[in-house]
């Protein structure tokens, strides 16, 4: 059993051995491809040829040579004519696929030349992509350990949440891609980072979570503290039926806001609130517009646009005066309102100004707007 296991040294060594063993007399049948021009192919008819463009020849190479020949995983023996390599420059050599191409049919010792040029090229090839590999993971080790520095020292900084990170794997988001970091195969500062990544993703679920709570404990007493005012204010102030409706749970709160909005806002009950028609307002305009007199507008059709105006006339300040020194706890704003058709955005659209008072009255924020005058 001892004998049946050979080393894989032990293999080589012999094969190696063997090679040279060969004498140098002995040759070997190797196939040889090459391409032929056009002039090529003109001069083998020429010379008796056949004249085809890819050419396919056997040859014996000496034992001497071997170093041009390549062989196969099925035993096949070739000719290093293909893939060629090539020197662009004084440093640079580039492959190229395929078998090189004649203008005259090549002799067999052209064949060997182009084969020994092609096996020292490769070798220069192969060194230079080697080089090039060990530089580009010199970088890559260097970038990977900035990026691990940078990270470990800036607690604001955050691995990508998908995927999740782990103690032993996490992803970080850079400007060329994402990076992972490995903790069995990084080594320096850059193994620390899945663990460091994983703790701040837990530590930033729990901050999460306890915010979550937080403010779902101030809604839910907010809630209580509107429920309980809208009690208070069915007992003193709600009619027979708004107290049977609540106390069956059937009174909507809406019923209960707008009440407690006229409450907060009688003393100004004479100024003429803002009017809910823009459907019909822009339906107006459009037709007296475009001169089109079957134009119509749904309220389905109406768009609006609502911003804070920037300028105000005489009349609108007057307005905003007004309800400023008779409502001295409101907030009192001028809004714009734009109103538009869906159905057709083309059509010209039509501005409108409104003042928005708003009031903190207990737990509810109540609004209402006025109209003012047009410009």
């Amino acid at each position: 059993m001892d004998t049946a296991i050979q080393p894989v040294t032990h293999r080589a060594t012999a094969a190696a051995e063997s090679l040279r063993a060969v004498p140098t007399a002995q040759t070997l049948s190797v196939s040889a491809v090459y391409n032929l021009s056009e002039a090529g192919r003109k001069a083998s008819l020429l010379a008796g040829g056949d004249g085809k463009a890819v050419q396919r020849l056997t040859l014996q190479v000496p034992a001497t040579r071997l170093h041009l020949v390549s062989v196969d995983l099925n035993g096949a023996a070739r000719l290093k004519l293909h893939p060629r390599f090539e020197r662009v420059d004084s440093q640079e050599v580039v492959r190229r696929d395929g078998p090189p191409t004649y203008d005259l049919p090549p002799s067999i010792e052209d064949l060997f030349k182009e084969a020994a040029r092609n096996h020292e090229l490769e070798r220069a090839y192969r060194s230079n992509r080697s080089q090039s590999r060990d530089h580009r993971r010199d970088a890559d080790r260097d970038r990977r350990l900035k990026l691990a520095e940078e990270f470990l020292t800036e607690p604001s900084q955050r691995a990508m949440v998908h995927p999740v990170p782990t103690p032993k794997r996490c992803f970080m988001a850079t400007a060329s891609g994402r990076v992972m970091f490995d903790a069995a195969t990084d080594v320096g500062p850059a193994r620390d980072v899945p663990r460091e990544a994983y703790r701040r993703f837990r530590a930033d679920l729990r901050t999460r979570k306890e915010q979550n709570l937080k403010l779902r404990a101030e809604h839910l007493a907010l809630h209580e503290e509107k429920t309980r005012v809208i009690a208070t204010w069915i007992a003193e102030h709600g009619s027979e039926d708004q107290r049977g409706r609540h106390a069956a749970g059937l009174l909507p709160v809406e019923e209960v806001i707008d009440a407690l909005t006229d409450e907060a806002f009688a003393s100004v009950a004479d100024i003429p609130r803002y009017p809910l028609d823009g459907a019909s307002r822009l339906q107006e305009h459009l037709r007296a517009v475009t001169g089109r007199s079957n134009i119509a507008v749904s309220a389905a059709d109406l768009q609006v646009v609502g911003v804070d105006a920037t300028a105000a006339s005489a009349a609108q300040w007057a307005v905003i005066q007004q309800l400023e020194s008779r409502l001295p706890d409101t907030d009192v704003t001028l809004r714009e309102h734009r109103l538009s058709s869906r159905r057709d955005p083309a059509l010209p659209g039509l501005t409108v100004y409104g003042v928005l008072a708003t009031r903190h009255v207990g737990p509810f924020i109540l609004r209402q707007e006025f109209a003012v005058p047009e410009r």
